[in-house]
């Protein structure tokens, strides 16, 4: 399974770094004159870049297309913002792909070569300073059990948000 965004930071990391005051590395965002946009407040200036240049833009592209186009969701700039207008649908398509592995080669085969791949890849020579090779997900999921077994690390913007949330709405805020 592979869930991502096809541009070098997907936008709920630009809010993220809007919400705690940080700015964006330069890479994430252009500003519509072609520059580098790194403060993320003025993200409705600016927009992501694709991973991979060109190819990255033709991957965006159809998988935009795909993902809504073809589904009759919306695209791009149509996408609803749920943030700016709460209560509207956001009209968010999705893309599911699922193959039937078997039809392709045997399962069994399949998988000793995906594992021959991932040796391969684990094996690779590294670059300096590089302790290891990490196959996509690896980290998010290492992290989700961290964070299962610790806690989920809070921003302190996030923090007195929802603390004057709470005194808004008269409720405990979280201790």
């Amino acid at each position: 399974m592979l869930d991502m965004a096809p541009t070098v930071a997907a936008f709920g990391k630009v809010r993220l770094k809007a919400q705690r005051g940080e700015e964006m590395p330069i890479g994430w965002m252009i500003g519509r004159d072609g520059k580098p946009l790194t403060d993320p407040k003025r993200a409705d200036d600016g927009l992501l870049v694709p991973v991979g240049e060109y190819k990255g833009y033709g991957l965006s592209l159809i998988i935009g297309l795909l993902a809504g186009t073809l589904n009759r969701a919306a695209f791009g700039r149509d996408i609803v913002d749920f943030l700016k207008e709460p209560g509207k649908a956001a009209n968010t398509g999705h893309v599911v792909i699922a193959l039937a592995i078997e039809t392709f080669a045997p399962v069994d085969a399949f998988k000793r070569e995906i594992d021959n791949a991932v040796r391969l890849m684990r094996g690779a020579e590294r670059l300096p300073g590089v302790e290891r090779i990490w196959l996509p997900g690896e980290q998010s999921h290492l992290k989700r059990l961290d964070r299962g077994k610790h806690g989920v690390p809070m921003p302190k913007p996030l923090r007195a948000a929802l603390d004057a949330v709470a005194r808004d709405l008269a409720i405990e805020p979280l201790p």
